[in-house]
């Protein structure tokens, strides 16, 4: 869901049966080898049968989507019972997205060409509308997909443009592999499963 020019789900296409990508830009399609079909389409309205797929992965992608409820609505209904949407995204309470929300746009696509390599094209809008654990259980939870797995992951490379950045990220991470502090890493990993007792 939001594969891009590439993505993740290339390291599956020779382990499944078939691999499809949806993105709403039509170039970034044409580029992605990585699936064995792509669909242009919004995540708010999936160009699929209902209970499609077994399985919706999506990376970097809930942090841009503006109407992530009616993009989790989507994604439940083209799953099949017990499928699971596993997913990566920035967490809203991490001190680098606190940074980001502070730049505008305009300034977020230069920069970031700059400071970690990806083309401006490949730069799109931030809205953190669905990034928190909290947030994420409500809106997956109104859809009928339960949390089967939730993990924190810490990553000091954001800031790794500069030695003493780096330092300081390093130590950050340290920091905060204890206790409650570990809900401010960086990335939100997650399972969760289409409940079988959901009725919708």
């Amino acid at each position: 869901a939001g594969c891009g020019r590439v993505g993740v789900i290339g390291l599956f296409r020779d382990k499944a049966r078939v691999t499809v990508g949806v993105d709403v830009n039509l170039a970034s399609l044409r580029e992605n080898v990585g699936v064995h079909q792509a669909a242009q389409g919004r995540l708010t309205a999936l160009p699929f049968a209902t209970a499609s797929f077994d399985l919706v992965i999506s990376s970097w992608v809930i942090e841009h989507l503006p109407e992530p409820q009616a993009a989790f609505a989507e994604i439940a209904r083209v799953l099949r019972q017990g499928g699971r949407f596993i997913f990566l995204t920035p967490n809203a309470w991490n001190y680098v997205v606190l940074v980001n929300r502070l730049i505008p746009a305009w300034l977020q696509r230069r920069l970031v060409p700059r400071v970690y390599g990806r083309r401006e094209k490949d730069t799109f809008p931030v809205v953190y509308r669905a990034n928190t654990r909290r947030k994420l259980d409500l809106l997956l939870g109104q859809v009928g997909l339960r949390c089967e797995e939730f993990h924190y992951v810490g990553d000091p490379s954001y800031i790794a443009a500069h030695d003493l950045l780096f330092t300081l990220g390093v130590f950050l991470e340290r920091v905060t592999d204890v206790g409650p502090l570990r809900s401010l890493k960086v990335h939100l990993v997650a399972s969760y499963v289409k409940n079988m007792d959901w009725l919708g």
